[in-house]
């Protein structure tokens, strides 16, 4: 502070204050002198009354000043209380608030025995007066009677009539001594009383914190990642700024603690459940979702706010302060090498929910939509779920990934179609991959009752690209759009229509949905739907449904490029809380080179395996050398393996083929089906005999 302070020289000769720096040819005097020293010297006020141990000194001012006054308040709120009935009055209007009538009822009773006890020490107190002269007399009386008695014993024992006096003389000489002592000690007594009772004070104030935030010292100011207690969260939500919510606890006895269920662990944080006084609805709190993020001293991504089954209750789930920051752990898949998947029954440990329990989820005849802003994790999130069930040997997958950046490499040998690349013409292949599964799903469902197909399940990635293609084929049908020329569009509908019945699943990811993007009948197709961080509540709208998101459901909330691979799923094949519409997952994120790993072990179950990099052209095919390909390196295969191979090939020439067709092409070449191990089979070796000793007659026709 010293160093602000701005030091005069007074010249001996003119009587002049010169300023450091000054020279006589500019040294200012008179007014003009007064205004530059009035500058610097409220400058060096201004500075010594914001130096930070000037501020420090004015918050332990304040801090002890509110103690006194807030223990003053509490001690007289105290007193006022005992002495009236309006504590049982504040109770009886918090339980009508919450609609308990037998319990508003029963502090009135209490209320009505606390005013009768009451009239009835008043009464006692207008003749307490009387009594008191009565009892001052009969005990004066009695006193220096039994005093008198006692001397007389006194006497007869010591045989001297002087000892008669002798007890009232020492009981006269007793009080004499106290009202000696008494004037001693009244003055200091007087003096320090107050301070003392000043001392009371500011302990009870200074136990319940009654000094504002701002002047406690920087410690205790920085009060992120509190552990949330019941005071924390009935302030937080009375200063929401609710008006009907802030008087019903400020008229509750319990300061509104009664509106608060048991505060659970759940996880990296904790939950506790809300129940809202009349007049407050629940989506009066949900769209205040960030103020009460910051009473809570927590960021607004660090609390989420769901609807549980009880009416005008909200369920706040309320994180640790930096818990959702931290990674959550390996995948399972990439963990123990012996786990294998299960189309049927198993599930797949995609992730963990907030509360820290795993996040297993059930992909049984479910087609699924995943979309979100660009870089969030949606590729690995879906690519996630795909691994986990390629470890089921009997799962077939054909997948087209329309950006084309190689996130699907590891697929290339395990998929039996497998296209990568953003241009028309992989929309295209991709459009004629999802019309191949639509001939096979239909070849399934002519297919006598009762018989069992093996899963089918058709990956579409970056799905936009798709819709949004301008290209049209040679029947002048367009290959993009949302309307019913459409022929991806119809492709998909159609799946989503009958494909989970015979076991065929559309499954798409897309990024920032729009109408034209994802149109609506597509995405309402989709029995599981995920969202990565979404720019609007509109476009969570549109990913996850109405209900979800007037349920709680916020991934526009979430953070983008922070919340990376966190999802907010609706699905029943997913286990979410009573009552809730989603539920919010943070996923294990397996990179590239390990997802390949993940892979090899899915490829090892199978066999025989010849990936498709482009859908063939369904009118130009050749039987033979396509049962080739087919075949791999197996020496032999089974027939009805055949059968599915070509038609995962080209579902337009082969999808309805049955072991008659194939018979009929094979005839008369030296490659006949034959038995083998009690099986129909086809040998590779004599269909690469017949291949070879063919003469060229060039491709065969579908027209043929």
């Amino acid at each position: 502070m010293t160093d602000n302070v701005v030091p005069l020289f007074k010249d001996p000769t003119t009587g002049t204050y010169t300023l450091p720096g000054d020279t006589p040819d500019t040294a200012a005097t008179g007014p003009v002198r007064r205004v530059r020293v009035w500058k610097r010297s409220a400058r060096g006020l201004r500075a010594a009354v914001t130096h930070e141990r000037s501020r420090a000194a004015a918050r332990l001012v304040a801090r002890h000043g509110m103690y006194v006054i807030g223990g003053t308040r509490i001690t007289a709120k105290r007193a006022w209380d005992g002495r009236t009935g309006s504590r049982y009055e504040r109770m009886i209007r918090a339980a009508e608030a919450a609609g308990n009538l037998e319990e508003a009822k029963e502090w009135e009773d209490r209320l009505t025995r606390f005013r009768a006890a009451r009239h009835h020490r008043r009464m006692d107190l207008l003749k307490a007066p009387q009594d008191a002269v009565k009892s001052v007399a009969y005990g004066t009386g009695l006193t220096i009677g039994g005093l008198l008695l006692l001397g007389i014993v006194l006497a007869i024992a010591n045989k001297d009539a002087s000892w008669i006096l002798a007890p009232l003389t020492f009981v006269v000489e007793a009080i004499s001594a106290i009202v000696y002592v008494g004037t001693i000690v009244w003055g200091p007594a007087v003096t320090v009383g107050p301070w003392l009772a000043l001392l009371a004070l500011w302990q009870v104030g200074r136990q319940k914190q009654t000094a504002p935030a701002w002047a406690m010292p920087a410690g205790q100011r920085d009060d992120a990642g509190a552990p949330i207690t019941p005071s924390i969260v009935v302030t937080a939500l009375r200063d929401l700024g609710i008006a009907p919510l802030r008087s019903a606890i400020k008229d509750m006895g319990d300061a509104g603690a009664a509106m608060l269920g048991p505060i659970r662990i759940a996880g990296c944080g904790v939950e506790v459940d809300v129940t809202l006084p009349s007049g407050v609805s629940t989506a009066e709190v949900q769209g205040r979702r960030r103020k009460l993020a910051e009473n809570l001293a927590r960021h607004e991504h660090e609390v989420f706010i769901t609807l549980p089954t009880a009416a005008r209750t909200v369920r706040l789930w309320i994180a640790d302060s930096g818990a959702l920051d931290e990674p959550i752990g390996p995948s399972p898949l990439t963990t123990d090498e012996t786990l294998k998947a299960d189309y049927k029954s198993g599930r797949a440990p995609w992730g963990q929910d907030l509360r820290g329990d795993g996040a297993l989820i059930s992909l049984y005849q479910r087609m699924l939509l995943i979309t979100g802003l660009s870089n969030q994790g949606k590729t690995a999130a879906l690519r996630a779920l795909a691994l986990w069930l390629s470890l089921d040997k009997t799962v077939e997958f054909r997948i087209a990934d329309l950006k084309g950046v190689g996130d699907w490499d590891m697929f290339d040998g395990l998929a039996t179609t497998l296209i990568q690349g953003p241009t028309d013409e992989h929309v295209i292949d991709a459009t004629e991959m999802l019309e191949a599964g639509v001939a096979e799903m239909e070849r399934r469902i002519q297919a006598p009752p009762g018989t069992v197909f093996p899963p089918l399940v058709l990956v579409v990635d970056e799905a936009q690209v798709a819709f949004m293609c301008p290209a049209v084929g040679d029947d002048k049908r367009p290959y993009g759009g949302s309307k019913a020329t459409s022929r991806y569009f119809m492709a998909a509908r159609k799946i989503h229509n009958q494909g989970r019945a015979v076991d065929v699943l559309l499954w798409e990811g897309t990024q920032d949905p729009t109408d034209q993007n994802l149109p609506k009948l597509v995405r309402e197709g989709a029995h599981t739907r995920i969202s990565l961080a979404l720019g609007t509540e509109s476009q969570a709208r549109m990913a996850l449904g109405d209900k979800a998101v007037d349920g709680g459901a916020a991934p526009h909330l979430l953070r983008q490029g922070l919340d990376k691979g966190t999802v907010v799923v609706a699905s029943d094949g997913i286990a979410i809380p009573a009552g809730q519409a989603s539920i919010t997952v943070r996923t294990h994120y397996i990179d590239t080179e390990t997802a390949g790993v993940i892979a090899d072990r899915a490829k090892a179950l199978r066999s025989g395996i010849v990936t498709a990099h482009a859908m063939p052209d369904a009118d130009e095919y050749e039987p033979l050398a396509d049962i080739l390909t087919v075949l791999g390196i197996e020496a032999r295969v089974l027939t009805q393996e055949v059968l599915k191979r070509l038609a995962a090939l080209n579902g337009k020439a082969y999808g309805r083929w049955s072991f008659i067709d194939l018979k009929r092409v094979l005839d008369g070449t030296g490659a006949e089906p034959y038995k083998s191990d009690g099986r129909m089979v086809i040998g590779r070796d004599r269909v690469t005999r017949a291949l070879t000793n063919r003469p060229e007659t060039g491709s065969t026709s579908a027209a043929e």
